[in-house]
């Protein structure tokens, strides 16, 4: 009872106002200094990978960089039959004119027909960096407007990587309104269920969102470090909200066992909330840790979106263990007399009936205790055969071809492919070399572009020639009308890279080549984070395995917990390869496959996955050994241990399901699948991997279960010697 989880509990039930005073001066300093600091947005630099991101760092020394890029397309307004060109060139005229006299506008060129002439479209390129772009393009889509409404026998509409980027800015923060919408009153009910008090329900719902605020505020400090790549505050929601109320819900649900075993009134409210913090709060902390840690081996990634949402995810996590440390103790100490005369008033409790895990669960784990290896056979075969189509999972970046249709950029972009196919992607071939040699690197280019036309069936149009005002870096422009992630565009990509510019350009010494463009930062992106896979997993083992080995003392614990998060995060990708790359679930979830998992969500689900894993295991195996350390047999102690928390578990379980469900919602096909996968992976965890898996290990495990641990061995002893067990907590 000396240990510091127990002195900041008794500290703030000692002094509950002061608690609270102090956390709402923690929340309100952590948001205030943060929108006082401001967040640092990721810049076009921090998103540079593999090859193509070092030609684009070439290609920036040289002033050749890609700029933001809008293009106004101009066609006949439906029911208007053909298109007028003497209209749509005067609209077109109307256009430049227009966008010259704005700031943002770097130049505007000549409108260009399409194939059929059914078309006019006109480039404008704007000032600034082509990531910033979309916070200036307001200004344009102004005067294209403007433009549209004076030609209603036109359809004049805008599109662009700054336009599109706005337009999944504003879908992604409908979708999280909407979320929160569909969260908060599942939680809310959740905990009505679990405890019967609206008081004691909301308490951890405000603690949770508290936390969120707070960490909101850290995070845009932290950004100064870690670029926050525009992800931060999706993940702080999804993550806090989870961890914020599963916290907060194990303190209750302890502190509310140990008031009615003190139903004689033999302690006080105080000491109630040190006993719940002994227990359940030591619980809380190596929780917290574990997810914390985990989320920080997405640092190895070396990606400005994987540190973004590690810094977010590990920022709210402590936050919400130093609530539930210091915040929490003093709200019990000031609403427990309260609650436990409202709990009285509607149901006395029963001698022996606290902690059991009701009849569901006394049903559940029946053929558990008396069949735990059939049990365990069957369990493990289920989730291996859902975890089988991970065999063929294919990984690609969700390009910007896979944005919701719902983002009305999206489907001009769509009209303005279908009449310039050229325009759908492009390699950019990037040489640096001495200036005198300029014409000797735009030679081997040309060279390069001629074999391209004749051997490259997917290179189509003219091919660009730019050179840098100082003459050393040299530009080669090719247009390929294929999907970045089509077979045709990868293939066409490979072939360059390995056969013509080797052969052409590749050739010359003393000169710097790389490869860039959409059809290859589509191809880097996933390849890099295919390399860092095996890295971030085996130090998520690593971390998994230290964690469980320092809080239980158990060699053989820290094992069987990798294995079962492993088994339940492979199961859960297989589940989701299923529903999202073979289609089983288009109608049902709303979207359009891919045919293909986003590149980024097989290492999110990995890496969150462990960390949360563990607060249900940390919590479930702590109630486990301590009826252990008190003298219990191994077998005993398994089935009560799950009987004490199956409760707990599930309501936590419920909640977290909850939270990650509604990201399935989103209209982004990547978060859709995150939402999914970490959802199907939480219900998984709880209701197979730690009410069948776990219970019918460890019950075959028996006393190897402990070890090494000295102190289960003593407890042992003792229990054959008779003399009576010494309780913990």
């Amino acid at each position: 009872m000396t240990n510091p989880t127990v002195r900041m509990a008794r500290h703030s039930a000692r002094h509950p106002w002061r608690a609270l005073i102090g956390w709402l001066l923690f929340v309100a300093l952590c948001l205030g200094a943060g929108i006082a600091l401001g967040a640092r947005p990721a810049t076009t630099e921090d998103y540079r990978i593999g090859e193509a991101g070092r030609a684009e760092a070439l290609a920036a020394e040289g002033g050749l960089q890609q700029k933001p890029l809008e293009r106004v397309l101009i066609r006949a307004a439906p029911g208007t039959g053909p298109l007028d060109r003497t209209e749509a060139e005067a609209a077109a005229r109307e256009i430049g004119a227009r966008m010259r006299q704005l700031p943002e506008v770097l130049s505007v060129a000549d409108p260009v027909a399409d194939a059929r002439r059914t078309a006019l479209r006109v480039d404008v390129t704007m000032k600034g960096a082509e990531f910033d772009g979309k916070q200036h393009v307001d200004a344009l889509l102004a005067q294209t407007a403007e433009v549209r409404a004076a030609h209603p026998r036109l359809l004049v509409e805008e599109v662009g990587s700054p336009s599109i980027g706005k337009g999944v800015d504003k879908l992604r923060g409908d979708d999280l309104s909407r979320t929160e919408v569909i969260a908060l009153p599942v939680t809310l009910i959740t905990l009505l269920v679990v405890f019967g008090s609206v008081v004691m329900a909301v308490v951890p719902l405000l603690l949770a969102l508290s936390s969120i605020v707070a960490a909101v505020g850290l995070s845009m400090i932290a950004s100064h470090v870690f670029p926050d790549a525009g992800v931060g505050t999706n993940v702080i929601l999804l993550i806090g909200l989870a961890v914020g109320v599963d916290y907060t819900l194990f303190h209750l649900k302890r502190e509310r066992e140990e008031r009615a075993r003190a139903a004689g009134g033999r302690l006080t409210t105080q000491a109630v909330v040190e006993l719940a913090a002994a227990t359940s709060g030591r619980a809380v902390v190596v929780s917290g840790l574990a997810v914390a840690v985990s989320s920080a081996t997405l640092y190895l990634a070396d990606d400005v979106i994987f540190s973004s949402i590690a810094t977010g995810a590990v920022v709210v996590t402590l936050v919400a263990v130093l609530s539930s440390l210091t915040v929490l103790p003093a709200l019990l100490a000031l609403l427990g007399e309260r609650a436990e005369r409202r709990r009285t008033r509607k149901k006395p409790v029963r001698k022996g009936t606290s902690g059991t895990g009701g009849r569901i669960t006394a049903a559940v784990l029946r053929p558990v205790a008396r069949h735990p290896a059939a049990t365990l056979a069957v369990s493990t075969l289920a989730l291996l055969a859902l975890a089988l189509p991970v065999l063929r999972i294919d990984i690609t970046e969700m390009s910007r071809e896979t944005h919701s249709r719902a983002i009305p950029a999206m489907r001009t972009y769509d009209r303005l492919m279908a009449a310039y196919p050229e325009l759908k992607a492009m390699h950019q071939v990037v040489v640096r070399a001495d200036a005198e040699r300029a014409e000797e690197v735009a030679g081997a280019l040309r060279a390069l572009a001629d074999r391209a036309d004749a051997e490259d069936p997917a290179i189509g149009g003219a091919p660009v020639l730019r050179t840098s005002a100082d003459h050393r870096t040299t530009m080669l422009e090719l247009a390929v009308p294929r999907s970045v992630n089509s077979p045709e565009a990868r293939a066409s990509l490979d072939r360059l890279r390995t056969d013509l510019v080797p052969g052409t350009v590749g050739a010359l010494t003393g000169t710097e080549v790389a490869v860039t463009g959409e059809v290859a930062r589509y191809a880097d992106y996933p390849d890099h984070q295919k390399r860092k896979l095996p890295l971030i997993v085996g130090a998520l083992l690593l971390v998994t395995f230290a964690m469980t080995v320092w809080a239980f003392r158990s060699v053989v614990l820290g094992l069987v917990g990798i294995l079962l998060n492993l088994l339940s995060a492979f199961a859960s990708l297989g589940i989701l390869v299923l529903v999202f790359q073979y289609r089983w679930a288009e109608g049902i979830l709303d979207f359009t496959s891919t045919g293909s998992i986003g590149s980024r969500v097989p290492l999110f689900l990995f890496v969150i996955l462990f960390g949360l894993s563990m607060d249900y295991q940390v919590f479930v195996i702590s109630r486990i050994r301590e009826a252990r350390l008190a003298g219990t047999p191994t077998r005993q102690a398994v089935l009560q241990g799950l009987s004490s928390s199956a409760g707990v578990v599930t309501s936590a379980a419920v909640v977290m399901v909850t939270v990650f469900a509604s990201f399935a919602a989103l209209h982004l096909i990547e978060m859709k699948q995150i939402g999914f996968s970490l959802a199907v992976a939480v219900f998984l965890d709880a209701f197979v991997i730690r009410v069948l898996v776990l219970p019918s290990l460890m019950l075959l495990l028996g006393e190897a279960n402990w070890w090494p641990a000295r102190g289960m061995r003593r407890s042992g002893k003792s229990e054959r010697a008779g003399t009576p067990p010494v309780s913990v907590g």
